[in-house]
This record gives C-alpha cells, structure tokens and sequence, in this order.
C-alpha cells in the first residue's frame, strides 16, 4: 500500500491520557542513567534519592502520553520495516509536576518526498497538557526517515535547515557511562520494539547485538545540558534539538561536548562515533 500524502497528512492518533507520578519520574531518570553516583546530591533530586527535593527531568516529556508505535498500523501506508528516528526535539513551557494526569495528542506537521527510492521524511508533533489545569506542559518534535516510502508526489523542497556546530573547540565536555542492560530499564518508559531487546532481532538487522533507544541516547545528551548549562537546574531547561547520526551499543560511554551558544554533539568514546549532532539548546524563557 502506497502512501496517500492526504491521508498521511490527516491520520488521527488517538490522544492518549496517562497519570503519573514521583516513581515514575525517578524510573525515567534513572533509565537514562542518572544517579550512578549515589554521593552525586543534584542528581539525587531527580532519582528520588531526596525525599525534601524532588526533581522532574525535562527530558521526560519524550516518553509521557506515548502515542505508540502508530506508523506499523497498515492503514498509514507506511512501510514500518524501514523506518529510521532521525531528528528529535522538545520544548519545556512550564514546569513539568512530579505527579500529575497528563493528555497529549500527536499529529503528522509535514510529509517531504525525496523521490523514488529515496525515501520521505515525516514531521510530527507531540502536545502535552495538565490534564487538572490545562496548563500547556510540553512540546515534542521528531523526523522520520521513511526509507521505503518515496515518490508517491509529495513537495519535495520544504525540509527544515540543519544547525551548524561552531568550529571552535567546545566549552564544556561531560562524560556518562551507559549500562549494558540499560535497553532492558529504558523500555518501561513505553518503547518495547525488540531491536532494543533481542539478540536474534537486532542480529536480523545487522547489528551485533541489541542497540540503545536513541531517546535514550538523547535523554543522555538532555542529561548532559542540564548539568553543563543549567546547573541542574531544570527551570533554566527551555529546548533541545538534535539528529540522531548513529546507534549506541549499551555499556559504552557517551561524550557530550557543549558550546556557550546551546550547540552541543554527542559522541560514543569507545568507536569514536557522533551518535547526536547538529545539537541546538536554548534556556527557558519563563
């Protein structure tokens, strides 16, 4: 089945309602590898380490009111197989509560054709609310790359500029250490795909073994914002945007390398891959 660019344009994800609440916001946490040093008081904060300081991550807004995975379902015309994440963003309009009822609804935003053979990419769009007081919470973007899926007519000139990284040497260098199971914690945030699971499916596409969930990876990188620039102050958290360039196998370590500007890159030590690049971060404006 083909895609209908209309259709696509139009498809409803259902809005989905999910309450959480001081556990669940420490889960996350620590799925993105938080906390490994239990003497680390900032970080405890975020990991319910703290009980007088509880703190929210704003990278959570990624894995709250998940839509599921929406593009396996036949009637998008999407060919699901080949799909790749390759872009993510969020924007923090308002302090995220450590306990709450939230709805979110995610809609398609744009469809670029890049041809036959070449493949299309998708834009969508992720809205959270507080259910209780209606306060616009969140905002999450993220890219497609839908490999199998080009030359059904689309417009194919309209995809968003790529930031550029300063030349000049980075300001500062912040270091994590991914766990090997670490793909077994972070799917209880909602991504369950067995890529991230299982030996013998990441072994079916070419992989030596299961990879990290790249907003795992880009939770890492969040991470590593919020302490170089923010000084784990989540506050001061406003945006973040970046492209994803590589997998991360689970146990290597993850080098985020930030500008005074908000750019920043991620890179995976061990291989000497940019996993994140093109990064941009800007401060909360509230």
């Amino acid at each position: 089945m083909a895609i209908d660019r209309n259709h696509l344009m139009n498809f409803n994800i259902p809005e989905v309602r999910q309450s959480y609440g001081p556990r669940d916001v420490a889960q996350y946490a620590l799925s993105i590898g938080m906390g490994q040093d239990p003497m680390d008081m900032p970080q405890l904060s975020y990991v319910g380490g703290l009980q007088d300081d509880i703190r929210v991550m704003p990278a959570i807004a990624n894995v709250l009111g998940h839509p599921g995975f929406w593009l396996s379902d036949p009637a998008t015309g999407v060919d699901a197989l080949r799909l790749v994440h390759g872009e993510q963003g969020m924007t923090v309009h308002a302090p995220i509560p450590v306990a709450a009822t939230i709805r979110a609804k995610t809609r398609v935003t744009g469809l670029i054709d890049k041809g036959e053979g070449r493949g299309a990419l998708l834009y969508s769009e992720k809205e959270i609310f507080d259910d209780a007081t209606g306060a616009h919470l969140a905002t999450c973007r993220g890219t497609t790359f839908l490999r199998g899926d080009g030359g059904f007519g689309g417009p194919s000139d309209t995809a968003k500029p790529v930031h550029q990284l300063p030349e000049t040497a980075p300001d500062h260098v912040f270091e994590t250490s991914t766990r090997p199971e670490q793909a077994l914690i972070y799917r209880w945030n909602g991504d369950t795909n067995p890529l991230h699971l299982d030996p013998r499916v990441a072994e079916g596409a070419g992989f030596e073994r299961p990879i990290l969930h790249g907003l795992c990876t880009f939770g890492c990188a969040a991470h590593a914002l919020l302490a170089t620039l923010c000084d784990y102050d989540a506050a001061r958290f406003g945006a973040m945007d970046a492209r994803f360039t590589a997998h991360v196998f689970p146990g290597e370590t993850l080098r985020t390398e930030v500008w005074k500007d908000g750019s920043f890159r991620t890179c995976a030590v061990e291989r000497d891959k940019v996993v994140i690049g093109n990064g941009k971060f800007q401060y909360s404006e509230a």
